[in-house]
């Protein structure tokens, strides 16, 4: 869940099946009591059904925090111009080491941690081409790129075109934040 109205999803979802919970967050749901087996089976049809996944090993859970962290970052919760490393950023979300946090992200996902910012960072960017919020250069400085030409660079490397080509294009192709790594 990345957004407020998956969040209204999921409390819908729960409601409809008649179960206590504290609170649904960005990526989970805090229970009243541990729910049964049987009843987290029925809930994991159903979040299939509208598109989500239940979360069930250790290792899955840190991956979604991670992804959860970087949607995060990017949408405004962090600060893109921080101070600290992201992999110091991730370590202190997920409680792991950078390098086994890489790993499992690596593993479970098919890329590594920073291909996938890179792709929620050239979605945001092709947002804000399509609305014309921010010209080329606000966009590369917003995303904390070191200049427009590698911003530019790294740009035309995911999508076979340039900002510019894609700001006049027709065809403005966008991906939802949550599906950046399921197109590999």
């Amino acid at each position: 869940m990345v957004c407020p109205r998956c969040v209204m999803a999921v409390e819908g979802l729960l409601k409809s099946m008649k179960v206590d919970f504290d609170r649904v967050e960005l990526g989970q749901v805090l229970f009243s009591h541990t729910p049964e087996e049987l009843f987290l089976k029925a809930f994991e049809e159903k979040l299939a059904v509208l598109g989500f996944a239940l979360a069930r090993s250790r290792e899955s859970v840190w991956v979604e925090t991670t992804k959860l962290a970087l949607i995060d970052l990017l949408e405004g919760e962090g600060d893109l111009k921080r101070e600290a490393p992201l992999s110091e950023l991730l370590s202190q979300k997920t409680g792991l080491p950078y390098s086994r946090l890489s790993q499992l992200f690596s593993s479970f996902e098919g890329m590594s941690i920073e291909q996938y910012f890179i792709g929620l960072k050239i979605e945001k960017a092709k947002e804000w081409l399509s609305y014309e919020t921010l010209n080329i250069s606000e966009i590369a400085w917003s995303l904390d790129y070191s200049s427009v030409q590698h911003f530019s660079g790294q740009f035309k490397k995911v999508t076979g075109m340039t900002p510019s080509q894609y700001k006049k294009s027709n065809e403005k192709s966008r991906m939802f934040l949550d599906q950046i790594g399921e197109a590999r």
